[in-house]
């Protein structure tokens, strides 16, 4: 696959859509921790988590969920709080190695940060 500085580097790039692309730009820089990448005009923002990217595209709120893998679960569950996050699920620790929350940023976009605990294999805990 060639390189193109117009595009993110990601194989897999979540487009959520969302009525002000530069309000929710900014609410998720602050409240997650993503980087803008590209802002093209209002109508598109791309932003980067990692080594992870997603594109903000102007429209109507479509529902969508995205998870996103963080070192610290409950200090970004905090960080998310304070932006004023509605948390839906508090960070919580699963038998497949991960520790993660659930938040809901305000144009209705849900969002699951995960943390890995423990390399676990799939066979310890599948039924």
């Amino acid at each position: 696959m060639l390189d193109n500085r117009s595009m993110p580097p990601s194989a897999v790039i979540p487009v959520l859509s969302c009525p002000d692309v530069v309000q929710e730009s900014a609410w998720l820089r602050a409240a997650f921790g993503f980087l803008e990448r590209l802002a093209i005009g209002d109508h598109r923002v791309q932003l980067s988590y990692g080594s992870g990217s997603l594109v903000l595209a102007s429209g109507p709120t479509a529902l969508a969920t995205v998870m996103v893998r963080v070192e610290d679960a409950d200090a970004h569950c905090a960080r998310a709080r304070a932006a004023g996050a509605t948390i839906v699920a508090e960070p919580a620790d699963y038998p497949y190695g991960e520790r993660q929350y659930t938040a809901v940023d305000p144009v209705g976009h849900t969002w699951t940060f995960s943390q890995t605990i423990a390399d676990v294999d799939p066979g310890d805990w599948l039924s």
